[in-house]
């Protein structure tokens, strides 16, 4: 039976957090499921527990496989972190710069992270544990995963369940335009470990 998909509680800024201890010198064990789609879309990686929240949005990005170029934010404890613009600025969005996973988190174990605000793809984060670290990472690793990460500017869930629907049907109507859109066939089950542990390595910590 297939898990069904992940609601996402962090779209709102409502964190349901257990405590864990925030350990300086540790590595995190992250979970990062895509909300809202079934059968799941998801990474485990490993990350230091005082990875900046610019290197952890580099790190989803390249564990999940979207190539990036879309505004993002992450939703911890209920502050908003992101890339504020001067020219339009929010109140309630503060600079992820500088920010460190640990200390954002301050014991919590779930939050939230949105990439592109268009097809708004919200991302589930859970710490699945804390380790003790045996000298320096020097990039982010992957253990596991499962399924493809659904093409850029798809149209988010609705549009990524009719992208399926089409690509699945040569005689659906808009099969060979999607088709040529994306560049070829579409497998929604394809993962591989080493194809993500070869892009994370591309990030330095």
């Amino acid at each position: 039976m297939e898990p069904g998909p992940v609601r996402c509680a962090e779209r709102e800024g409502r964190v349901m957090a257990s405590k864990v201890g925030t350990l300086q010198g540790h590595a995190m064990v992250l979970q990062i499921a895509l909300c809202d789609i079934a059968p799941l879309i998801h990474r485990v990686v490993v990350v230091p527990s005082t990875i900046t929240l610019p290197k952890l949005h580099v790190t989803i990005l390249r564990a999940m496989g979207w190539s990036g170029g879309h505004l993002h934010e992450f939703v911890i404890d209920g502050i908003h972190y992101g890339e504020p613009d001067p020219l339009y600025p929010e109140p309630d969005l503060k600079s992820e710069q500088r920010i460190r996973l640990n200390k954002a988190l301050g014991g919590g174990k779930d939050f939230g992270y949105l990439y592109d605000y268009g097809d708004s793809w919200w991302h589930a984060i859970t710490v699945l544990a804390e380790l003790p670290l045996q000298g320096r990472m020097s990039y982010p690793q992957c253990l596991d995963g499962a399924n493809a990460c659904p093409p850029e500017d798809v149209g988010g869930v609705p549009g990524y369940e009719d992208f399926l629907a089409a690509m699945a049907d040569p005689k659906h109507t808009q099969h060979a335009h999607l088709r040529d859109w994306y560049g070829g066939p579409f497998d929604p089950k394809a993962f591989s470990l080493e194809d993500t542990a070869e892009r994370l390595r591309e990030i330095h910590l």
